[in-house]
């Protein structure tokens, strides 16, 4: 048995073995190698064990795991695997035993291991899984239910459909597919980019899988084995966004306890026994807390207990609590046995029916092969329920919102060789609440259809387009103001002769950002929203979907363009926050402000300064680098990758990431990506194993 680990000049690895437990074990090692502390991360994170070593800042999150039953739920996942789909089941093993291979080679690489006082923690079989669990439980957005209970509590049903956008707590993505009838070449190109919180190391390791069975390259997640995401075989290349489906739902749960334990009121009216325990969470410097963890026959309780939630949201007397009720827990399947056919995948027949026995999250996927086949379709499990459950928390002491099966997943054409997926109401439209605005869709459309003909090198132009259609609102209201001072007279021609762009470089887009944002400001401080602001009794973790700013910044444009808004004077809001905005306006481009934010669980030591670059894009830009209008210009959530897939020849294609692809603190390529991502520019994949540099070969027996 062989293993050969090859990198390219960037540094990512290119895995050769003789067999595909070989490979799984190779891919295991050297994603320890280059990003342990990220996997030690990761894995505390499944387990709700990081605030042993984070701190309090963690503490809501390992709670919020724990509660839910996490690592519970990718034990029963696992060894329902191992029943139903042994050969899976064993490959995902052998990627552990290369995780634990590697490990402790990759905590001597990684300086955080010594700050933190760390020994890399060996993983379990079922580690993986609880990584795709921990990194997908907030995906959909649930805790947008409470906000739409809070917004039609207080304002009415009418609030639902004017928030309803794509907030700063969602993940989403732009992807398109380019048939051959619309290529130089006559064959396929998919390009994209999955938008999420930018962290460092990233979210996504580029990485070349070969064995005698398959060959291919792809931006795998570090901590799981084989490519889910964005692939390409060599014959067949797929790509995906997030669908923005609703699939998750929270109970409201009244709880008693007994001499036994704890009940549960279910919707025959009778009450049912509870598991209870209790968990000891440790956090660094300070003393453990214990919680207790309940689970109903809806599903875990994530807040309140037996003696309620002090949050005013329920208008029952009786105390309730939230219990949460996901596919995951419900199946015991997270999807995994589509990995090892994805990968082994020769056309798009070969994707599609992989991707049947995908679960979560739920995503719209786009897939083209060299026989000229393409697929767009939706893929997971989204439950058949009551309209309320999708809505906001339903009582779970009321009949009626039971689980009836799941949905068929949609499926949609290819339009004049052109499919694109960029969050908005689309093939997954029945399976949703809230979507993006069409702009990113429609831009990527008209740029697409700007030309006839397309070649690999034209994309990413598309992915750094910077027009912001969603500023028409703000914009109009600026034409029919009239009376104004000279300098906000002065500043309202100046934006209403900008091109919309919100280029780097440009004052104009800078100036736009401040209006928007202190008309964000006024809006959220009116009289009508003053209960929306109140903080409720939720997990920390929870809060920033509660928050009224974000709420009213990321669905500014709807609240502009309606009809009515509760009695708010809106023209008076924007006449003001333009004459703020006029005597004081911003002194510098838009990178001045907007600047990258990413997460670290550990920040630079001694006072290092890390790197906050300049960005372009906005939200509902194609480029989208999201600032939350009104409390923050800079980016904490874009591009956590970019791509194109050339069906022609993958050594036409490219890809590159925020960072780098090693994890180490000041190696080579920790962040030698980062002046490519920044101008949109891509990393060329490379195929010719000539010209890769073979650092490692093993030789084993079987």
């Amino acid at each position: 048995m062989t293993t050969e680990t090859y990198r390219d000049a960037w540094g990512i690895p290119h895995l050769r073995a003789s067999s595909t437990l070989e490979l799984a074990r190779a891919q295991g090692r050297v994603t320890a190698l280059d990003r342990a502390w990220q996997l030690e991360v990761e894995g505390h994170r499944s387990r709700g064990t990081s605030a042993a070593f984070l701190g309090a800042g963690a503490l809501s999150w390992d709670v919020l795991a724990r509660r839910a039953r996490l690592e519970d739920t990718a034990r029963r996942c696992f060894a329902a695997l191992e029943r139903r789909d042994t050969e899976t089941a064993d490959w995902v093993r052998a990627y552990v035993d290369g995780v634990n291979e590697g490990l402790p080679g990759g905590a001597r690489r990684a300086p955080e291991f010594a700050r933190t006082g760390l020994a890399p923690t060996p993983w379990h079989p079922w580690t993986p899984l609880g990584v795709w669990l921990a990194t997908h439980l907030l995906f959909a957005g649930f805790p947008a239910k409470l906000w739409r209970e809070q917004a039609i509590r207080h304002l009415g049903p009418g609030a639902v459909g004017l928030f309803a956008t794509d907030g700063p707590g969602t993940a989403g993505s732009n992807g398109w597919l380019v048939s051959g009838a619309r290529t130089a070449t006559g064959h396929a190109l998919i390009a994209g980019d999955p938008h999420r919180f930018i962290e460092d190391p990233g979210v996504y390791q580029q990485i070349r899988l070969c064995c005698p069975e398959f060959d291919v390259v792809g931006l795998a997640v570090p901590g799981v084995p084989g490519i889910a995401h964005f692939g390409h075989t060599g014959t067949v290349a797929w790509a995906i966004t997030n669908a923005m489906a609703d699939y998750q739902d929270l109970y409201r749960e009244r709880l008693r306890r007994t001499g036994a334990g704890v009940q549960a009121l279910g919707p025959d009216g009778h009450w049912h026994r509870a598991t209870r325990h209790t968990e000891t969470v440790e956090i660094a410097g300070e003393p453990p807390v214990e919680i207790e963890v309940v689970e109903t026959d809806r599903g875990p309780v994530i807040a309140g207990g037996p003696e309620g939630l002090e949050s005013g949201l329920t208008p029952e007397p009786s105390k309730t609590a939230l219990a949460l009720r996901h596919p995951p827990r419900v199946t015991a399947d997270l999807g995994f046995s589509a990995l090892l056919p994805l990968l082994r995948a020769r056309a798009v027949r070969d994707v599609d029916r992989a991707l049947d026995a995908w679960a979560e999250p739920v995503n719209v996927v786009q897939a083209a092969d060299t026989h000229g086949g393409t697929l767009h379709r939706v893929a997971g499990r989204v439950p058949v329920r009551a309209e309320a459950n999708r809505l906001q928390p339903v009582p779970a002491w009321q009949p009626g919102h039971d689980w009836h099966g799941w949905h068929r997943t949609p499926y949609a054409p290819v339009e004049d060789g052109i499919a694109v997926m960029a969050n908005q109401r689309g093939p997954a439209a029945p399976l949703g609440v809230e979507f993006a605005p069409p702009h990113r869709a429609d831009r990527i459309r008209a740029l697409l259809d700007a030309r006839r003909t397309w070649t690999a090198d034209g994309m990413p132009a598309i992915h750094t387009d910077t027009h912001l259609a969603s500023a028409a609102p703000l914009l109009d209201h600026l034409a029919a103001l009239d009376g104004l001072t000279p300098a906000a007279a002065g500043l309202r021609d100046r934006l209403l002769a900008w091109n919309r762009r919100m280029d780097a470089d440009s004052t104009d887009a800078a100036v736009y950002a401040a209006l928007r944002g202190a008309v964000v400001r006024r809006l959220a401080a009116h009289p009508v929203f003053a209960p929306l602001t109140e903080v409720p009794a939720y997990p920390e973790v929870l809060l920033p979907w509660l928050a009224l700013g974000p709420r009213i910044g990321h669905a500014l444009e709807h609240l502009l363009r309606a009809e009515e808004l509760y009695g708010v004077d809106r023209p008076a809001a924007v006449r003001a926050a333009l004459e703020e905005v006029a005597a004081e306006p911003p002194d510098g481009p838009w990178s001045t402000t907007h600047r990258l934010a990413p997460w670290r669980a550990l920040p630079y030591p001694d006072g290092r300064e890390e790197p906050e670059p300049g960005l372009a894009g906005d939200h509902d830009c194609v480029l989208c680098t999201s600032a939350v209008p009104g409390l923050t210009d800079r980016s904490a959530r874009g591009p956590a990758a970019r791509f194109v897939w050339d069906l022609a020849d993958r050594a036409g294609s490219g890809w590159v990431v925020p960072f780098g692809a090693d994890g180490v603190p000041g190696a080579p390529h920790h962040h030698d990506q980062l002046p490519l991502w920044l101008k949109g520019e891509l990393v060329p994949v490379v195929t010719d194993w000539t010209l890769l540099t073979l650092l490692e070969r093993t030789e084993g027996t079987s």
